[in-house]
């Protein structure tokens, strides 16, 4: 995807001080003449979900009696339920959300624009820091801004590259000693001005509208949200191929899961490289918790306050991807780690009635599939290649048709996003194909090794984001 240079449109016009427009389209929104619920949506997906599971639970009969022969029956369906009768669900309930969501256009009153403060957290980016905060300013955003830049203790020339920059709204905290980037925001936390607050990170770049469709978002969002994910896409997508699949990742299934979820209310990850927040509420559960996935836990701890979550899709930010499978591993057990810790932290969710608790309990299942993917799943994968088919067969390429159907309908919706905001989807079909056969053989093993370290280490500090 490539980034482009040109300034930043006009504002949306008013016909009245009170109108209410629509962004995209510069005209009053109709509404739909069929209107179906966000409660009937889910539903619909639930019940075509669990008819989905039955069939897949009827359908591989046969395959379970097999396994049964080398594992025993106890053993037979724990790897059957793990490997097709969930991931099956969880497919299906996603394709069937995506065909039912009909995205929200923005709305609001044009009177006056919010004023956002931004912190943008630095731990050695000197090389980074100065196009970040160039394309913040690129943003000709018109309502009132504060960008507090926390330099956390680098060692580098992170402080002296972003003091060459004279901006009117720019300033820099710079904390000498290196304490955690949950704990740098909160203490820039302190300094911040206005109403909504925005996080960035700072090897990132905005795209030219990033920061109105965010704020747009907010604001046109039910009057319960208090924070909203931007759409956070890989920038250094063609330096090898760790970046090249990366880039399917982030423009595939970390947007669809979003999106999936902002569209029954509640995103369960507003991250740090690019989210917005009430002021206030930061301020009311303490700012950013001192873990390894503070951002994570920050927003369950938003939601257990019994506030939205939204998320933006066109509020598109570029960041750096990890460029070793070494670094991206790291990455991901931390993530994982930041679930475990979201758990343990509030663990009430679990049992709060909304739409949502569908996806807590959703993630309390990741463990156990990728233990099973893990330890069963790809043994299997390696055994069929010898011809011993005690767990993968002929069967298990059913699934391929599914996974390609999953990948097109994210790839269409993401595409038309991208048109409308003036991006081009560039050409990466081996990372696509890398993506879609075998990312979870490097992905479902570092969370499982992710799970484990957050009950086996209690060190806190920066690490791969």
């Amino acid at each position: 995807m490539r980034i482009p240079r040109d300034p930043l449109s006009e504002l949306p016009r008013q016909s009245g001080p009170d109108s209410v427009v629509d962004s995209e389209l510069g005209t009053p929104p109709e509404r739909s003449r069929f209107y179906l619920s966000v409660t009937a949506k889910f539903w619909i997906a639930v019940l075509l979900s669990i008819l989905w599971a039955w069939m897949t639970w009827v359908l591989g009969r046969k395959w379970v009696l097999e396994m049964a022969d080398v594992f025993g029956v106890s053993t037979a369906y724990f790897l059957f339920i793990g490997i097709a009768v969930v991931p099956g669900f969880m497919n299906a309930f996603l394709v069937a959300s995506l065909l039912l969501d009909n995205r929200p256009r923005f709305r609001r009153a044009t009177r006056s624009w919010p004023g956002v403060s931004i912190l943008v957290a630095a731990y050695n980016e000197e090389t980074n820091i100065v196009q970040t905060v160039l394309s913040i300013a690129n943003q000709h955003y018109a309502g009132a801004l504060q960008v507090i830049v926390v330099n956390d203790g680098s060692t580098d020339g992170t402080v002296a590259a972003v003091s060459q920059l004279h901006f009117p709204w720019l300033e820099v905290m710079d904390l000498k000693q290196n304490v955690g980037k949950a704990n740098a925001l909160t203490k820039a936390l302190e300094r911040v001005q206005h109403s909504i607050t925005i996080t960035i990170d700072g090897d990132s770049y905005l795209h030219r509208r990033a920061l109105q469709n965010l704020v747009l978002r907010y604001m046109s969002d039910p009057p319960n949200t208090r924070a909203v994910a931007g759409a956070v896409l890989v920038r250094n997508s063609r330096t090898n191929l760790v970046t090249k699949v990366q880039e399917w990742d982030y423009f595939h299934g970390i947007a669809a899961v979003k999106r999936l979820q902002s569209m029954y209310q509640g995103t369960l990850v507003a991250q740090g490289a690019f989210s917005a927040y009430d002021t206030q509420t930061l301020r009311d559960v303490g700012g950013w918790p001192h873990t390894v996935g503070e951002d994570i836990v920050l927003t369950w701890a938003i939601l257990k306050a019994g506030y939205r979550v939204g998320f933006a899709e066109n509020a598109v930010l570029f960041t750096n991807a990890p460029t070793t499978w070494k670094q991206f591993i790291r990455q991901r057990q931390r993530w994982s780690r930041g679930l475990m810790e979201a758990f343990k932290l509030h663990w009430q969710m679990l049992f709060k009635m909304r739409l949502t608790t569908l996806f807590i309990w959703w993630n309390l299942l990741f463990p156990y599939l990728d233990v099973v993917f893990t330890l069963a799943f790809v043994p299997g994968v390696i055994l069929a290649l010898f011809g011993i088919f005690w767990i993968a067969g002929p069967m298990t390429l059913a699934v391929l048709p599914l996974a390609f159907l999953v990948n097109w309908l994210m790839y269409s919706i993401q595409k038309k996003m991208f048109e409308k905001q003036g991006l081009k989807v560039r050409s990466n079909r081996l990372g696509l194909v890398i993506y879609v056969l075998f990312y979870g053989l490097i992905l479902q093993p570092a969370c499982v090794v992710g799970y484990i370290q957050e009950f086996v280490t209690r060190g806190k500090r920066w690490g791969t984001k």
